[in-house]
């Protein structure tokens, strides 16, 4: 494995525990906040931007994206977003935490999945990381308007069904998805740079999808959502889109079984729990910000 590939790997894993970190922090401050609505957007700014603890939050996840811009830049999307994706884990642990609860069987195979996947995805990387192909814009284009227009549908399938916290997880990760996608194509520079307008756009409706999603839901519902399909969108994307190669033979098995296994324990960590295994517990181990 090279430096670089190394110092791309170090970035990732410090980008995806800031954020994630970030997100508990931004879960508890919201959801004691008064209502936010995407209707009154500058009054719901304002609340948040006046709130200490919420500016906290934000601050680790703009350094977290800044870390990842930059580790973007040393390797393939798909690489890195398969570390960031085992960052669940450190969301699992932190919101348990906070919430004064132990972790259900469930998210512990979540979080071990999770790990499995960052141990077999080292192990392939004897085989090197190539950077991939540039993508030819029309597919990059089509790619990132899908996913900008599944994410709404599923906003409006989400409050007719009544599971709202999870259609705003969903939709969060799929737009912070689009501005991933587009942090990696505006690094590749020329006149792709300016695709760091879909990544501002991506990003500003992922965040504040997900401050909405707080007020209704869990951290680690919402967030985990959000983080699951951050991560499975893009690497997907990688390979399909950019081109990004994977190895072959035995290591090349291995590096699939390290995507399948984060985005498993993703799964496994963002999935809510049933009212039964809610019931289970005793009152006082909920997290104290949970509504939902």
């Amino acid at each position: 494995m090279s430096i670089t590939t190394a110092t791309a790997l170090v970035l990732a894993l410090l980008s995806t525990t800031l954020t994630n970190l970030a997100y508990v922090r931004e879960h508890d401050a919201a959801a004691v906040l008064p209502a936010l609505s995407m209707r009154r957007p500058l009054q719901s700014a304002r609340i948040l931007i006046s709130d200490r603890s919420w500016l906290t939050g934000f601050a680790f996840e703009t350094t977290g994206f800044l870390l990842y811009a930059a580790a973007l830049a040393l390797a393939s999307l798909a690489l890195v977003q398969s570390v960031v994706a085992g960052g669940i884990g450190v969301l699992a642990y932190v919101s348990a935490r906070a919430g004064r609860r132990h972790l259900s069987r469930r998210e512990l195979s979540g979080v071990l999945l999770s790990v499995l996947g960052l141990v077999a995805l080292a192990v392939s990387l004897a085989a090197g990381s190539g950077e991939g192909g540039a993508g030819s814009m029309p597919a990059i284009l089509l790619w990132l308007g899908v996913t900008a227009a599944i994410a709404v549908l599923l906003l409006g399938i989400g409050r007719r069904v009544g599971a709202v916290a999870v259609a705003y997880g969903v939709a969060g990760g799929l737009f912070f998805s689009i501005g991933d996608i587009s942090t990696k194509v505006a690094t590749q520079g020329g006149l792709r740079s300016a695709f760091v307008l879909s990544l501002i756009l991506g990003y500003t409706a992922g965040t504040a999808l997900l401050q909405l999603g707080y007020q209704v839901g869990g951290a680690l519902t919402v967030a985990g959502l959000a983080t699951l399909f951050t991560n499975a969108v893009p690497i997907a994307a990688g390979t399909i889109v950019l081109a990004e190669p994977v190895p072959g033979g035995v290591l090349g098995a291995v590096r699939v079984l390290a995507f399948a296994a984060v985005t498993a324990g993703a799964v496994l960590l963002a999935r809510p729990d049933k009212p039964s295994e809610r019931r289970a517990e005793p009152a006082a181990a909920l997290p104290a910000v949970e509504r939902s």
